[in-house]
């Protein structure tokens, strides 16, 4: 099957600018904020969000990282850092493809075992397949495909792309 790149290096670059602004826009009244990525390629894109977050302003940005296993969501999920750490904060979920929604929703469910100020999920990809009623506030592009095609981001350096397959 062939592999058509939706997103290239650089539209990938803009969008991670664009869903910070938006973040920071959202978030503007708070001293920090956590951005947790899930494992891998979602903490990969939390990384680079947060690192423009950085550049653009005074926010204080704690990064997490989600470990789920995405085939039994149900399982313990486990983060680099403490509930105490993201109590009382706002948060972004991140993730690079939105599929069903069965992995937003397990990560979701997790940080909502403590009080938070605001809850927020960003993704790259939307494919707008959904099996749960999840929702997303930052996405990098929205994509109607079939269930049968498959989305991939690969990060690299400067020769990152999304791909549909």
């Amino acid at each position: 099957m062939s592999q058509n790149i939706i997103l290239t290096h650089q539209e990938i670059e803009h969008k991670i600018k664009r869903i910070a602004y938006q973040i920071y826009e959202t978030f503007v009244d708070e001293e920090s904020i956590v951005i947790a990525g899930i494992a891998s390629n979602g903490y990969i894109l939390a990384e680079k969000i947060a690192l423009t977050l950085k550049s653009i302003s005074p926010l204080e940005v704690i990064l997490c990282e989600v470990k789920i296993d995405k085939i039994t969501p149900n399982s313990e999920i486990k983060t680099s850092i403490s509930k105490e750490v993201y109590q009382n904060k706002g948060i972004i979920l991140v993730d690079d493809v939105l599929n069903s929604g069965t992995t937003l929703m397990y990560g979701v469910k997790h940080f909502l075992d403590v009080p938070l100020k605001k809850f927020k999920t960003a993704v790259l990809v939307d494919r707008n397949h959904k099996k749960y009623p999840i929702k997303v506030d930052f996405k990098g592009i929205s994509l109607s495909t079939s269930s049968h095609e498959h989305v991939e981001v690969v990060f690299k350096n400067n020769n990152s792309c999304a791909t549909l397959s």
